[in-house]
């Protein structure tokens, strides 16, 4: 998992964490194919992205770690299970912030765990 526009907010984090998202994408995809050539396993990943705030701090006594949490976090989680693999699956959240610099399918409402129904779009290619 990973957060965009931490620890400093910025207007591009969707659209960065996207951005990343397809190239995370385009790796894997070559990587499976020099694997495939090498008659090896291939790996299979599913990629999902959520927009919104969360909270964000230091854990731990002895060894410290910076995490997040809260709901759209959660959420985030529940995009990357509710997709599928080798595709980057965004929120309706994310989509509304990302959808003039990407082309999207809309999926419809995916029911989602624990969340109802949510709006969620397959990212096909930059704009």
């Amino acid at each position: 998992m990973c957060a965009g526009g931490l620890p400093v907010a910025n207007k591009t984090n969707a659209t960065d964490v996207v951005k990343a998202a397809i190239e995370i994408q385009h790796f894997m995809q070559q990587h499976s194919l020099q694997r495939k050539n090498e008659n090896k396993e291939i790996y299979k990943i599913r990629i999902g992205v959520h927009t919104g705030p969360v909270v964000a701090g230091i854990v731990g006594v002895k060894k410290f770690a910076y995490d997040i949490w809260g709901d759209n976090v959660n959420t985030a989680s529940q995009m990357e299970s509710s997709g599928e693999s080798g595709k980057v699956n965004i929120s309706g959240a994310t989509y509304e912030m990302v959808k003039d610099n990407f082309n999207c399918e809309y999926r419809g409402k995916i029911q989602s765990k624990n969340k109802g129904e949510i709006d969620m779009y397959f990212v096909e290619s930059f704009s």
